[in-house]
């Protein structure tokens, strides 16, 4: 993480404390707009797909599951690999959602093959604890796993990820890993390192990667948040407006 940034982080933890937790909660919801969900990060079960329709207008995931089954109603918002998706369809024992070609194009989810394992939350409710951390299902980007081994009983893996992720990231810090919200154990220029527990490497698709496997990354929504911030304050230059080209057009699908 650059110098630059932690230096701005300061300066935005400086600014949550002139207006108080209160008023940072306001703000985070005046920001999400369109909001319709959000998790914690802490799995509730493996679900696996059991049928995939894919068509010009994207495709069609039907995933096996149990437990998240008992109280999924049709347009409940459902995390698949860390990725917001909303059940279309279901039976008693599984259910269908429809993923974009934009969402196949910059998630892993376009990678799915039929037997799949995948990781599956239902959005938190506001009445219970937060075992994770706030998690948006927007994944920011794909990474890959550069190393891993055992260390003790802990499962260590380096992975791999984009500029535009690791500069959120900081050690102790939270990252998504497809869908699972992890704390970083180091940060280095091209990657960060997470530990694994026995319980987690058990009942989530972690422990099933290996070396060169793509993962669904998302940022933690407070580092991002205190950037706006900054950004509305003046305090930070804007981010630059992408692009719009063939390439750009390319990496979501949309030609």
């Amino acid at each position: 993480m650059d110098t630059d940034f932690i230096e701005t982080l300061q300066r935005g933890i400086a600014v949550v404390g002139g207006i108080g937790l209160l008023g940072f909660c306001l703000y985070l919801l005046k920001t999400r707009k369109g909001a319709s969900a959000m998790f914690s990060g802490i799995v509730e079960e493996m679900g696996a797909v059991s049928v995939l329709n894919k068509g010009l207008a994207g495709t069609r995931l039907t995933i096996i599951a149990s437990t998240i089954m008992s109280d999924l109603t049709i347009g409940a918002s459902v995390s698949v690999n860390g990725t917001c998706l909303t059940a279309v369809a279901r039976t008693d024992h599984d259910f269908s959602v429809d993923v974009s070609p934009e969402t196949l194009a910059v998630t892993t989810l376009g990678g799915l093959t039929s037997g799949s394992p995948v990781n599956l939350e239902r959005a938190m409710k506001l009445n219970e604890r937060i075992g994770g951390h706030m998690v948006s299902g927007h994944v920011d980007g794909i990474g890959a796993i550069r190393s891993r081994h055992q260390d003790g009983n802990a499962l260590i893996l380096e992975i791999e990820a984009p500029k535009d992720i690791l500069r959120y990231c900081v050690s102790k810090g939270s990252i998504t890993v497809d869908g699972i919200s992890l704390t970083i154990n180091d940060v280095t220029e091209r990657s960060f390192v997470v530990s694994i527990i026995p319980h987690t490497a058990k009942v989530t698709t972690l422990g099933l990667k290996q070396v060169g496997d793509k993962l669904n990354l998302e940022s933690d929504l407070i580092g991002k948040y205190v950037e706006r911030l900054l950004q509305e304050r003046g305090i930070l230059p804007p981010k630059p407006t992408p692009v719009i080209d063939t390439d750009y057009l390319k990496r979501r699908g949309l030609i």
